[in-house]
């Protein structure tokens, strides 16, 4: 999928629009608690900078319900941004004779009040080159996720040319991600951008076998179109988390009070029949670590698949099974991970999770990881450096897997 790019495109003296991604979490006081998606962008916010570019982002926070909120301001991401955009620089000894090194000059990273309006529109036009503006949370307006035609094209109104470096808000018709390339010459993507397409697109169109797919989470419908969508092109799955105990319940074992889609069942039969005369491998637990409730302090214990006392839920992939999916993932060459193995935001249901993850890190393969729980389960597990790709985007990541075309991407010109 080769969409143009943000190095395709002059960008001297430009007012360049980049639609970012700083949806990120904040702490008791307000600060940046998790700065992946701001360190994300990183390149291509200083590819614009170094090539002369007067940078407008934009992105959204939270859900403030299309009106003002203070807890939901970006003023904490822009004071963030400037220090990692400024990094203190300890000058190097310099002994007598020598030139003085030379340090970079400070880069303004200005916070607007709003994200359009007259005074916005003022601040972005008195920008100079190399000099940064992070407009306010793009959701304070209900236009942004109405996509409105007129808050689109004021947006567009800020810049010369559009650049979008937010997958994880690609599967949205936004103002922002959409309907703002309507009225722009130019819209292409940013390096983490092309990064998403690169590795999500390569496992749906020439993945190097054998390719595994690993799949938890909680619910098999969350999973429906990413199983279906993949079924012509895995050389097996791997089914963990509560989705499984839908899978075994269709198989006709008793799963105790594991959580199970009944509404699912017969679907779930149907696509472990379609596996099976496709002749793709499809392995589900084999023992679980139950529980009689989903709390830190439960009694657990191992349980096989085939006999689940009646009050007890699976949470967590057993021993076994951790053995017979390591081995299963040895074999591949290309993986793709998305969900969680069990609850692995609880310690002592967590083991299954992380030995999956290290599993994946360790192996020869190329490893795709989806976003949300996936990257903060291989974050937790201490493996993230390993992997081969981790995506930002969960609900995007899903979507493209699952074959939707996403609005955000759509939109951008092609090579």
């Amino acid at each position: 999928m080769a969409k143009l790019s943000i190095e395709d495109i002059p960008l001297k003296d430009k007012k360049v629009f980049i639609r970012v991604d700083f949806n990120v979490p904040l702490d008791e006081k307000g600060d940046v608690a998790d700065n992946t998606r701001i360190v994300a962008s990183l390149p291509t916010i200083n590819y614009a900078l170094e090539h002369g570019a007067r940078v407008i982002l934009a992105s959204h926070l939270g859900r403030p319900k299309g009106k003002p909120d203070p807890k939901f301001s970006l003023c904490p991401v822009a004071t963030h941004l400037k220090k990692l955009l400024n990094p203190v620089i300890i000058p190097p000894v310099v002994a007598q004779g020598q030139d003085l090194p030379i340090i970079p000059p400070k880069i303004n990273v200005i916070m607007a009040k709003d994200c359009i309006g007259p005074e916005v529109k003022a601040l972005v036009d008195s920008l100079q080159p190399g000099e940064v503006v992070l407009l306010e949370n793009l959701r304070f307006h209900k236009e942004e996720e109405a996509n409105d035609d007129g808050f689109a094209r004021e947006l567009a109104g800020l810049a010369d040319l559009y650049i979008n470096d937010a997958f994880g808000s690609a599967h949205r018709a936004h103002a922002s991600t959409h309907g703002i390339t309507k009225y722009l010459a130019i819209a292409a993507a940013g390096f983490l951008m092309q990064e998403e397409l690169k590795y999500l697109s390569k496992a749906l169109e020439a993945p190097e076998k054998p390719f595994i797919a690993i799949l938890g989470g909680a619910k098999v419908s969350d999973k429906i179109g990413v199983l279906e969508n993949l079924l012509d092109k895995v050389d097996s799955f791997i089914i963990g988390g509560g989705m499984a105990y839908t899978f075994l319940k269709a198989q006709g074992k008793e799963v105790g009070c594991s959580l199970v889609e009944t509404e699912k069942l017969g679907l779930a039969k149907e696509i472990i029949d379609r596996a099976q005369t496709q002749q793709i491998g499809f392995l589900l637990p084999t023992d679980s670590v139950a529980a009689r409730e989903c709390k830190p302090d439960s009694e657990a214990k191992v349980m096989p698949s085939d006999h689940f006392e009646p009050s007890w839920m699976g949470l967590d992939i057993g021993p076994g099974t951790i053995s017979s999916f390591s081995q299963e993932i040895a074999k591949a060459r290309t993986i793709l991970w998305n969900g969680p193995m069990g609850v692995f935001e609880i310690p002592q249901f967590s083991q299954g999770t992380i030995a999956v993850a290290k599993e994946v890190a360790s192996s020869r393969a190329t490893s795709i990881i989806g976003g949300g729980d996936t990257a903060a389960a291989v974050k937790k597990a201490g493996v993230g450096e390993k992997m081969t790709h981790i995506s930002t985007g969960g609900g995007a990541s899903l979507e493209f897997l699952e074959g939707k075309t996403l609005p955000g991407v759509a939109v951008l010109r092609d090579k």
